[in-house]
């Protein structure tokens, strides 16, 4: 078991977390317009989504690393340059930080946490984003590859519930920031674009 590829993959989803994407983006929007409780609700509700992902990247992958190693050699470059997709698509858009409250009707606790999941599963560029992002990261010759992917997904999860809680929890201070520091948006962005970049980097090599 490989220590370090792990402790790289957590700092990797660390780096990610934090980088303003559609999920803690709306974390932090719900937090702002309704509430702590309710940036929670939201948080636990996309968290959850990623067991699905996770599920269905243990086994689909597992099977096709059982059936052809060239096949999975394959899939680690085409993730790999997907990642440099992401970056590019970062580096082409806009720094700014868009955090007015969401307009719309008021949803319960358990209305947001069913929208957090349903968002999470029902995008497919979250599984082609874990098809990119986990295979890269095996650390062991031993254990299976779907106990493997379930340690990822695992470290995944609890990674991004620490970061998006802390996002939900210091909403009103993060907004503060962002509007007192007009450079911090682009400070993410690259943030964004060197972690794609990092990552793809390690897959292949």
């Amino acid at each position: 078991m490989n220590i370090e590829i792990l402790i790289s993959f957590a700092l990797a989803t660390s780096a990610l977390a934090i980088s303003p994407g559609p999920d803690n983006i709306y974390v932090l929007v719900q937090s702002i317009a309704n509430g702590k409780a309710y940036g929670m609700a939201t948080v636990c509700g996309l968290i959850t989504g990623c067991i699905v992902h996770t599920t269905l990247l243990a086994f689909g992958v597992s099977a096709i690393i059982k059936a052809n190693e060239n096949l999975f050699f394959a899939i680690k470059v085409l993730g790999a340059l997907y990642l440099l997709y992401l970056a590019y698509k970062v580096y082409k858009s806009s720094a700014q930080l868009n955090l007015e409250a969401d307009t719309t009707s008021k949803k319960s606790l358990k209305g947001l946490f069913i929208q957090g999941f349903f968002m999470n599963v029902l995008n497919p560029k979250v599984t082609i984003f874990f098809l990119a992002f986990f295979p890269g990261f095996l650390f062991s010759d031993t254990l299976s590859t779907v106990t493997q992917f379930y340690i990822l997904g695992g470290i995944f999860m609890l990674v991004s519930f620490i970061i998006f809680s802390t996002i939900a929890l210091l909403a009103g201070q993060i907004k503060t920031y962002t509007m007192r520091h007009e450079n911090f948006g682009l400070v993410l962005k690259w943030l964004q674009i060197v972690v794609f970049i990092g990552i793809a980097v390690f897959i292949l090599i």
